[in-house]
């Protein structure tokens, strides 16, 4: 058997807000609560369990990056900006309310309600090295900015 990534614990300060944010935006519905877990799971099988660690729980950030479709990426677009969550270009902030062109592709990074990094993107890194639009990002009529 190869070796896959089958699951991840994802920690939150509320499981139910974050599995439901992350759902919402990527077009899915978690599953039935595991135990402590309530799981997102995506097309290629891997699982987010996400586990509230609580309110006041100190959660170091994580970076969670899904490789979509460019159909699945104008909805996650949409809904990010019709929620007004806020969106960049670049996970350092340094392209606000913008979206990246790497790879001929698009990209997006957003925060989920416990601080973690999310990303959306619809070609692989390095995938289209010769690409005139590498480096280049655009602007998202309507997005809310980061804080």
């Amino acid at each position: 058997m190869p070796i896959e990534l089958n699951h991840t614990i994802v920690l939150s300060h509320d499981r139910e807000q974050s599995a439901r944010f992350l759902a919402g935006i990527l077009g899915l519905e978690p599953g039935a609560p595991f135990g402590p877990f309530l799981p997102l799971t995506v097309a290629n099988g891997v699982t987010l369990d996400f586990a509230t660690a609580g309110p006041d729980a100190e959660i170091a950030a994580q970076h969670y990056a899904f490789l979509v479709s460019e159909e699945d990426f104008d909805g996650i677009l949409a809904r990010l900006v019709e929620g007004g969550i806020p969106i960049q270009a670049d996970p350092h902030g340094k392209h606000p309310g913008r979206i990246n062109r790497n790879d001929g592709g698009r990209g997006v990074y957003f925060p989920d309600p416990s601080g973690h990094g999310m990303e959306a993107f619809t070609r692989p890194y390095g995938s289209h090295p010769e690409s005139d639009l590498n480096g280049t990002t655009e602007e998202v009529p309507g997005a809310t900015l980061p804080d």
